[in-house]
């Protein structure tokens, strides 16, 4: 099945950022903490700094149907923000890196291929 260019665009692709603060001061809380970081990990988030997450979807359907998922799986406290931008806007993402400017990121491999 080939999309039309349009669909692929990079308005149309999105990245989700998670971002978190949990309370890890109990056993219990550390574990709860644990637990979510292991589900983001799972659905494919991969780690951008210790608590900021990111995920690349294809369009806003995406998006939403991940942020329904989290919500399911929400640690009982902490602070959790979900952010969405386009690729684009995450390719124009200023990055340093031990004091040096790192370069733009890329798309996933596995999800140019659509």
């Amino acid at each position: 099945m080939t999309q039309h260019p349009e669909m692929l665009s990079g308005y149309r692709l999105m990245w989700i950022l998670v971002m978190f603060d949990l309370p890890t001061d109990t056993k219990p809380q550390r574990k709860a903490a644990t637990r979510f970081r292991s589900f983001l990990l799972d659905e494919g988030f991969e780690r951008s700094q210790f608590s900021v997450y990111a995920r690349f979807v294809n369009g806003k359907e995406a998006f939403q149907a991940r942020v329904a998922r989290i919500e399911r799986k929400l640690p009982e406290s902490g602070d959790i923000q979900i952010l969405n931008f386009t690729d684009r806007q995450y390719r124009d993402i200023v990055h340093f890196s031990d004091q040096g400017r790192r370069e733009a990121r890329k798309n996933p491999q596995q999800l140019v291929m659509f």
